[in-house]
């Protein structure tokens, strides 16, 4: 499906990162592999540190502190705000949205729209797409695009395929009309027969939480999980990638009428450093040019990792300059997509800690 919008911008990004930093080799011993084995692990996919909330630290937390940083410095004003679009997989209740408890505690005003995305590693794209669209409304100026997850909470810590890629984050994105007449362009496909490749089984309606859904159990890999954990076929997720992403590139390259060698950069999900490596490598995309750094120093925030990678690459560099940029999203759901814009001067663009 694609997408075609004109005269909208971001206009800024702020990225929120728990400061509990956990390195790899302090949870080598949780898995049941020898360390040996976890640190040949490590070297192939990228692990390094992860940052990860501590207690009950939830979605709406980390939001709250990024919105009321901007805030408080002015960057943006809670009445120019007439929409807040929240896109999580790990909200704070099942009911209310958690977008209202961020609106409510941050007293922004009624006339505005809260809107919950259960979306994952495509969700920044989806948001965007959302967001795009409300601008074509006259009662909506302005946007804050909010991604959060806190999946380490739901993700086994003896599951070794999983828990050391996985990072709680947060972002806040601007998203406003402009004057400018650059054409953004974006497409995505869902493949939901793929449902079960990426899932946390446990935990809604389907399959209520339990005490019998609490109790951990090996997989065929060596893997401690139970069905309230996060569970990843990830050869199916790495094949879907590479069979997936590509095309969807190269078709929304065609209908853009833009070179592959226009773009100044691929800021793609960060899933793992491999699979971005063999990803770049199957696109014809020079390394440098699709960054893959994120997990090895945050985590895989999943619907984050591209605003964290944007400002943890670019940062500054996109307070001052414009660059011609590619944005893919691809994993839950099975859902991949692709958008091209052009992103720069901004009015902010850094990463907090949370405190």
């Amino acid at each position: 499906m694609n997408f075609n919008y004109a005269n909208k911008r971001i206009s800024g990004i702020l990225t929120v990162l728990p400061q509990n930093e956990v390195a790899f080799e302090d949870e080598a011993e949780n898995y049941n592999f020898s360390v040996k084995q976890s640190m040949k692990l490590k070297k192939i996919m990228g692990y390094e540190k992860h940052r990860i909330v501590e207690g009950d630290t939830s979605v709406s937390d980390l939001c709250i502190f990024g919105m009321r940083q901007l805030l408080d410095e002015g960057l943006i004003s809670g009445d120019d705000i007439d929409a807040m679009i929240l896109v999580t997989q790990t909200p704070d209740y099942h009911m209310p949205p958690t977008s209202n408890v961020i609106q409510g505690e941050l007293g922004l005003k009624q006339d505005m729209l809260c809107l919950d995305i259960n979306q994952g590693c495509a969700g920044y794209l989806v948001g965007l797409i959302q967001a795009f669209n409300l601008l074509d409304q006259a009662s909506i100026k302005k946007v804050a695009l909010l991604n959060a997850d806190v999946l380490s909470r739901r993700t086994s810590k003896r599951d070794r395929g999983s828990y050391p890629l996985i990072g709680d984050a947060a972002s806040v994105t601007i998203v406003e009309r402009s004057n400018d007449n650059n054409r953004i362009h974006a497409n995505l496909k869902m493949d939901g027969s793929g449902y079960k490749d990426l899932i946390i089984p446990a935990g809604g309606m389907r399959l209520p939480s339990t005490s019998e859904t609490g109790v951990m159990e090996m997989d065929e890999a060596g893997n401690y999980r139970s069905l309230d954990h996060l569970k990843m076929n990830g050869d199916v997720v790495f094949n879907f990638v590479q069979t997936e992403i590509p095309p969807l590139v190269e078709d929304l390259l065609a209908v853009a009428g833009t070179a592959k060698e226009d773009i100044d950069y691929f800021m793609f999900h960060q899933p793992n450093r491999f699979m971005l490596e063999k990803l770049a490598d199957k696109m014809g995309v020079a390394r440098e040019k699709l960054p893959n750094n994120v997990v090895e120093n945050f985590g895989n925030s999943s619907s984050v990792t591209i605003p964290v990678n944007m400002a943890f690459n670019l940062g500054k560099k996109l307070l001052t300059d414009s660059y011609q940029v590619c944005l893919s999203g691809f994993g839950v759901g099975l859902s991949c997509s692709a958008m091209l814009m052009e992103i720069g001067n901004l009015d902010f663009c850094r990463m907090i800690d949370y405190q």
